[in-house]
């Protein structure tokens, strides 16, 4: 995609820098954000090359957390259900749950169905289209002025282009009160500018968003930080007057922001627990986004290997048996498969079709040089998607520059992401542990 700056990079899929991948139902999409692309049963490809990055921040301005790993305990339901089935567009690995959003301060509700569970990217995303006829939710100013402030957001797939709103966000017994949001495609703001429409596909529709909306609950506070506080940033905010759209800077608070990180309780991050599927993959599968890390008895860290990510983009280190190193690398639950180089694996378009199953090692460094040894399979794609399943760990496409551990990796395991400068039992984040 652009060259834009990034906090948080990952390979195709929604929110990111680096190559299109036009995701149609027969592409490979992952990384970032909400990768919103997948493959049908033909297990065609029609994506161009994974690309590189994530909606990020470009800085944070919280101050940083305690290091003493004391969190304030809370006995708030924070739980809620995943899924991963059958999409309308034919998607794998797409991880879904329900959010219900409010009119700020009031119990005029709606519970939106379908949006996806992205750990690669900062904020709730919802399809004006999916929320009922005349929800009024107030609008967002664009910087100290009185126009409303338009965001668009760029993944790996293209982009998202709506009206910032702010909504209370009620997640199991959690609440983000008047949380800046993204309705997407909605009416009352001009068409996108030329910055942001030349990113690529338009995803503001439910066919090509391959959701209802994306429930980012990556490591960082806001989407885009201090650099769209201070300067009027191409292709992220904009003033939107009737006339049209043009770059603005978006104080921290107005800007589109992780919901975990708004809550008054199990606000330092996220842990998302799916059970193990077999090689074949699984028909559907059933998991928990749990919120909070060390401040319940279902969030505490255990034994769980700490990765500490860099703060100012987001990455960890990956080192692959055959002495491969990507120094971006990331953990995301927005991608819908691992996304690598090999000059070895058979491809069919972004895929990998091996002619039989591939054994790999790897060992995911953090920044002070913590390490965890993991292994991975990847099978050859077209069997998995001949299968009729819709939840695989051994789905793989290619990608140039980076190592992308999507949601395969994710099955059967409870990964944390914790988020920039809030404290845990393993101090402030942000880092990945599993």
């Amino acid at each position: 995609m652009s060259a834009r700056p990034q906090r948080f990079a990952r390979a195709p899929g929604v929110a990111q820098i680096g190559a299109f991948a036009l995701c149609a139902a027969l592409s490979a999409c992952g990384g970032g954000g909400s990768s919103p692309a997948g493959a049908d049963a033909s297990g065609s490809a029609a994506a161009s090359a994974p690309g590189t990055g994530s909606t990020a921040n470009t800085g944070s301005t919280t101050p940083p957390g305690n290091t003493n790993g004391t969190v304030a305990q809370s006995s708030t339901p924070n739980v809620v259900a995943v899924t991963v089935s059958s999409t309308p567009t034919s998607t794998r690995n797409m991880l879904m749950t329900s959010v219900m959003v409010c009119v700020p301060g009031t119990t005029d509700c709606a519970t939106i169905d379908n949006v996806q569970v992205d750990t690669g990217s900062q904020g709730l995303r919802l399809l004006a289209s999916a929320l009922p006829a005349g929800f009024a939710l107030p609008a967002v100013p664009a910087g100290a002025g009185s126009d409303p402030a338009g965001a668009c957001s760029a993944f790996g797939t293209g982009y998202t282009w709506g009206a910032v709103r702010r909504a209370d966000v009620k997640l199991a017994g959690e609440v983000a009160a008047s949380l800046p949001i993204q309705v997407i495609a909605d009416p009352a703001v001009p068409a996108a500018p030329s910055g942001c429409a030349g990113l690529g596909l338009a995803m503001n529709s439910p066919a090509t968003l391959r959701a209802n909306g994306i429930l980012g609950v990556g490591p960082f506070n806001a989407d885009c930080g201090a650099g769209c506080v201070n300067t009027a940033l191409p292709s992220w905010y904009y003033t939107c007057p009737a006339s049209g759209c043009t770059p603005s800077v978006q104080p921290l608070a107005q800007q589109v922001s992780n919901p975990v990180a708004n809550f008054a309780t199990d606000n330092n991050g996220v842990v998302i627990d799916l059970p193990a599927v077999a090689d074949s993959g699984a028909s559907s599968i059933s998991g928990s986004l749990i919120f909070g890390i060390g401040s319940q008895s279902n969030n505490a860290l255990g034994s769980a290997t700490v990765l500490r990510s860099n703060t100012g983009t987001g990455y960890v280190r990956t080192t692959t048996s055959d002495g491969s190193v990507y120094a971006q690398s990331y953990l995301d639950s927005g991608s819908n498969a691992l996304f690598f180089s090999s000059s070895t694996l058979t491809r069919c378009g972004v895929w990998y079709c091996p002619s039989s199953p591939v054994s790999l090692g790897a060992t995911i460094s953090g920044t002070d040089g913590v390490s965890a040894s993991v292994d991975l399979s990847v099978t050859n794609a077209q069997t998995l998607f001949g299968s009729g399943n819709w939840a695989f760990d051994n789905l793989a496409a290619y990608t140039s520059r980076v190592f992308g551990w999507g949601l395969p990796f994710f099955y059967g395991r409870r990964i944390f992401t914790a988020i920039e400068a809030q404290n845990t039992p393993a101090g402030p984040g942000p880092f990945f542990a599993f």
